[in-house]
């Protein structure tokens, strides 16, 4: 169930488009955000009522593209782009716009609802090792760090060594 009635949304609306209440003291009437109310009335401005009664949905990869060049050609901003396309979350423009430009236009067109999270519940527990085995990594472990860190120091030494020599020629 909507946490809004419609009812609640359209007074909010109307007090701030006729009675010229700002945003935030016409959302406190019911309880709302000042960014609730201004979502309203961006939805209310861009699709009449109906906006209002906006639902979320599922959105294929080409709408997401067309989505975010459209917001990027227009120089929108993300709840201006939500407001325009009727997606009632402006928060998923934001995701899809971060998907874009980090993974690549392909990803949004991946499914990734119902997949988990993985956290410290889900997470799968590392094997426990016998201890003379966990100690004998951690002695390998030592041994590669020391190693490297001599051939970093005679890789310097010769570096220096050939600088040395060119300079003298």
């Amino acid at each position: 169930m909507a946490k809004y009635s419609y009812e609640q949304k359209l007074e909010v609306v109307l007090s701030v488009l006729e009675k010229r209440v700002s945003a935030k003291v016409a959302g406190s009437i019911i309880g709302a955000c000042k960014g609730d109310a201004q979502k309203w009335v961006k939805l209310y401005q861009e699709h009449g009522a109906e906006g209002l009664l906006m639902k979320k949905g599922s959105y294929d990869g080409q709408f997401k593209i067309s989505v975010i060049e459209y917001m990027h050609t227009n120089h929108l901003s993300i709840r201006e782009t939500a407001a325009k396309f009727g997606i009632p979350g402006h928060s998923v423009v934001g995701k899809w716009e971060r998907i874009y430009y980090e993974e690549g236009r392909e990803a949004l067109f991946r499914d990734n609802r119902g997949t988990k999270k993985m956290n410290s519940t889900n997470r799968p527990r590392k094997p426990k090792l016998a201890k003379n085995v966990e100690e004998d990594l951690i002695a390998e472990n030592q041994r590669l760090r020391m190693e490297v860190a001599y051939l970093k120091k005679l890789n310097a030494l010769v570096r220096e060594r050939v600088q040395r020599e060119n300079g003298k020629k």
